[in-house]
């Protein structure tokens, strides 16, 4: 049986004296200020599809579910090193309110307790969290400053080679578990070991004409490989057991064939024209990952290429992230700050004084749209033809917010160095947005405890 927060306390230790220990204490104080309420969306997505939510184990809370989170991206933590410091320190078992005879979650727990939150969720604790700010006056909202960054999927480098053998271990591993385990009637050729030299001496050879024809033997080997797959999907489509998890394990494993087997066609296609025809395969077009097809490539100031998804960010005096949104594809800067402004606005009942931006959301059109919204002062980073008066009520005040600006990047730095905004480990879109949620609420709940402490 789930529940939200435990109904009785457990005896726990002190926190010791020590300056993360001071943070973790605020941090705690912070939470249980915003009230239990903020649990009960935690507590739908942990019971959601389970049939009899008020049967079974206990299990963690909704509450430790979201200290856990806090302690995992505010330290950079994997699975791993979380069960361990949840068993081993006494403050973070405190933070997390384990009981000091309890015994901790393992990594199985957390990991399915932790990947069940949904981003909507995390959202709506920040927003929980925005409001806390603004209660004690810590952050009214009224002055913004707004950037973009991105943050990088788990992916390898996304060479064609690299990405054509991938596609055959993983095809060709779903197909050897089903022969093994289901003992299904499949038929295939392993070409793994074949697929993975022709990789690596791709990636050594430096004649074009070898490397051509290694290319050549690679995608043969791949649409061979796709083809077996095909055949074993169907075999496991009419597979018929008295088990029914086998009968489970077989529509799961002919699911998977079918989606790695679509991602496969598409990496020989473009193999097949950058490589064979020298053709300029456009980026909306391009698979760069089998583990992660929905990463964007974001190629930043015409110099550095990067794999993941653009992320835009608004921070307030306070230092507190106020507003992000995960976007799919490229889409210029210039794009953004209505977006931004109508949900600061959503959020916080009225559109900020002041705003400063980057040079690339600068354009005569925004700033106009801008003004028209209810903004007082403007900046862009660079001006791009606009005149200061026509942005700020005098020089001053435009060289003040444009200063202002500069912080968010140290605000980014602080994400990316230490709550793990540079790249994230977790699998799927869904959860790529989740983690950056949780990344924020992290940073905005030790922002929140280190105005306490002050």
């Amino acid at each position: 049986m789930r529940e939200i927060v435990p109904k009785q306390l457990a005896i726990v230790a002190s926190f010791i004296e020590h300056e993360h220990a001071a943070e973790l204490e605020a941090m705690s104080e912070v939470i249980d200020a915003l009230g239990a309420g903020i649990f009960e969306n935690i507590h739908a997505d942990l019971v959601r599809g389970v049939s009899n939510p008020d049967k079974g184990r206990i299990g963690m809370t909704a509450e430790q579910v979201l200290r856990a989170i806090v302690v995992k991206q505010m330290n950079g933590f994997s699975y791993e090193r979380l069960e361990f410091h949840l068993a081993d320190s006494t403050s973070y078992r405190r933070f997390c309110r384990f009981g000091l005879m309890g015994k901790t979650p393992d990594i199985s727990t957390l990991k399915r307790n932790i990947k069940r939150v949904r981003p909507q969720t995390m959202e709506t604790i920040n927003i929980a969290l925005l409001q806390y700010g603004l209660k004690h006056r810590i952050e009214d909202g009224r002055k913004i400053r707004t950037d973009c960054t991105v943050e990088e999927t788990n992916i390898h480098e996304p060479k064609d080679s690299w990405l054509l053998y991938d596609c055959v271990r993983v095809l060709t591993r779903s197909m050897r578990q089903a022969k093994e385990e289901l003992s299904a009637n499949i038929v295939f050729s392993d070409h793994t070991r074949r697929a993975k030299r022709r990789w690596r001496n791709i990636e050594h050879t430096g004649d074009e004409k070898k490397r051509v024809a290694l290319y050549r033997d690679l995608l043969n080997i791949t649409e061979k490989t796709v083809q077996y797959a095909a055949s074993a999907a169907e075999v496991l489509k009419g597979h018929r057991t008295t088990s029914v998890l086998q009968s489970a394990q077989a529509t799961g494993i002919a699911a998977e064939l079918w989606s790695i087997s679509e991602y496969a066609l598409k990496v020989i296609n473009q193999a097949t024209r950058r490589v064979l025809y020298g053709e300029e395969v456009p980026a909306a077009e391009k698979v760069v990952s089998i583990f992660e097809p929905h990463t964007d490539i974001i190629i930043k100031d015409r110099r550095d290429t990067l794999f993941g998804h653009k992320i835009c960010l608004s921070s307030g005096v306070s230092s507190l992230i106020l507003d992000c949104i995960i976007l799919e594809g490229n889409p210029a800067d210039s794009t953004l700050p209505i977006k931004m402004l109508e949900r600061h606005k959503e959020n916080w009942g009225r559109v900020p004084d002041q705003a400063s931006y980057d040079g690339g959301f600068a354009s005569r059109p925004n700033l106009e749209a801008i003004k028209d919204l209810g903004v007082t002062d403007v900046a862009f980073n660079k001006k791009r033809g606009l005149e200061v008066s026509e942005m700020a009520r005098s020089a001053w005040i435009y060289r003040s917010l444009s200063y202002f600006r500069a912080g968010i990047e140290a605000g980014i730095s602080f994400l990316k160095r230490c709550f793990g905004l540079a790249r994230c480990m977790w699998k799927g879109f869904e959860s790529f947005k989740a983690y950056t949620w949780a990344s924020i609420v992290s940073h905005n709940l030790l922002v929140l405890a280190r105005h306490r402490l002050c």
